[in-house]
């Protein structure tokens, strides 16, 4: 039985100024697997001609102090259905009305991804039926989507100590507005499904990536990358353990020149190491059973991280439809210029491309090129500095304030700075003034 259910009426545009981002002190390694993880070389099967395929959508929760359509709050851990609206729980005769932060917050992320941003795009309707979406429905954008045709660029670690990186991109098919569902509890002493709406109606963005990826290792630094553009835009704060970037992987496996083979899909995966050992494992599983003569089957499966195998869901052969429509209560989604902007609007209630890009803060890509021609440093190293929060401000103060040799600077960081932090589970900004490493920081110069 739902407890503690608390309403708000939605009774205007919300006043989006009043929306705090801030950058999550999260782990963000772009590829630093030597630091933090273990992760096995891209897969290669005992039969050469086997060659994986990837791709990935990725479901980013916008940094916004209300959600999508309703005006109740975001909060994560709030007590249970304490954040929910009417629209939320789909009371009849409640209307959507679009927060605008979730709309810029969008197409600053379709910008960062080289994206060509639709200065109109539409609503759809997605029916499905389960116990966390009480609409029947989710509103998202599927046809005609915000931003589409962007690319990804990442580093992938190689070499035997990783200490070596290679370009590589992911092409981004679309990027697309749309609504969160709650969350079904499982009570297995009870033998009974909760439900907490407070998730539902959160404002996401969907990135659906191309299947340019062949392994787990490739899609995991993808997504760390994106991970890292995220945060530096402020429009998620990417925490995967808390649900805020979860990722669903298509895969499936072929030989060269033959058309691709059935794919699977592995669900709602919350940590970058787990993303690259599921599609690992997965890849792995389908070359096996095509050896033995057997069929893949199209279907949903989950990751279990304790076996680290994938388990089935459901099965995906009778094609479901969801029957998808135009959201008729709300209106087109229009997207201007200085050029298109009419003189005759509140500039503060319309979503203008130009005022967000003179916005957007330095990307990772440009600070990794920047410290590296600045410092002297190599191309791993500075990949190194923004494996997390606070930690490229920290040695660029070093390097400025003193006379020390950046790259002994870099030095002392990767082989006890980092070691240091992951021991005693600090993060850089609570560790940086302890008298310890005042000290030593005192004698690089």
């Amino acid at each position: 039985m739902i407890s503690q259910m608390a309403f708000f009426s939605v009774t205007k545009f919300y006043d989006y100024r009043l929306d705090i981002c801030y950058l999550s002190s999260v782990y963000c390694s772009n590829c630093i697997y030597r630091h933090h993880f273990t992760v096995k070389n891209c897969f290669s099967s005992s039969k050469s001609s086997w060659v994986g395929v990837v791709g990935l959508e990725v479901h980013a929760q916008i940094c916004s102090n209300s959600k999508l359509f309703s005006g109740s709050l975001v909060q994560f851990s709030a007590p249970p259905n304490s954040l929910v609206s009417f629209l939320d729980a789909s009371l009849p005769g409640t209307l959507p009305v679009l927060n605008k932060r979730c709309v810029e917050g969008a197409v600053m992320t379709g910008l960062a991804l080289n994206c060509t941003i639709n200065k109109r795009s539409l609503f759809d309707r997605k029916h499905y039926f389960y116990a966390d979406l009480p609409a029947g429905y989710q509103i998202t954008q599927q046809r005609c989507p915000v931003a589409v045709n962007g690319m990804l660029t990442y580093n992938l670690c190689t070499g035997k100590n990783r200490n070596q990186t290679t370009l590589k991109s992911v092409r981004i098919k679309q990027i697309q507005l749309e609504q969160d569902s709650g969350k079904s509890l499982h009570d297995d002493a009870r033998f009974q499904t909760l439900i907490d709406l407070n998730r539902a109606g959160v404002g996401l963005i969907e990135i659906v990536m191309e299947p340019d990826m062949t392994c787990g290792e490739e899609a995991a630094a993808a997504v760390r990358e994106l991970q890292l553009i995220l945060q530096q835009l402020g429009t998620c704060r990417g925490n995967m353990a808390e649900g805020q970037l979860r990722v669903d992987a298509n895969i499936s496996v072929h030989q060269p020149g033959e058309p691709y083979g059935v794919r699977a899909e592995v669900k709602n995966i919350n940590s970058a190491r787990f993303l690259a050992r599921a599609i690992d494992y997965e890849i792995q599983r389908q070359i096996e059973v095509l050896e033995n003569g057997e069929i893949i089957l199209n279907e949903t499966r989950a990751f279990d991280y304790k076996s680290g195998r994938t388990i089935p869901m459901r099965d995906k052969e009778g094609k479901q439809d969801y029957r998808f429509m135009p959201e008729p209560n709300l209106p087109p989604l229009i997207i201007y210029d200085n050029k298109t902007l009419p003189s005759n609007v509140n500039h503060q209630q319309v979503v203008n491309i130009d005022q967000i890009r003179e916005q957007m803060p330095e990307l990772p890509s440009v600070k990794r090129t920047r410290l590296v021609e600045k410092y002297n440093i190599l191309t791993e190293h500075s990949i190194t500095l923004m494996s997390e929060d606070g930690l490229m401000e920290f040695f660029e103060t070093v390097a400025e304030n003193t006379l020390a040799n950046p790259r002994k600077v870099i030095s002392w960081i990767i082989n006890e700075f980092l070691g240091f932090l992951k021991q005693n589970n600090l993060t850089v900004r609570q560790s940086v003034t302890l008298p310890k490493h005042k000290k030593h920081i005192s004698t690089l110069f």
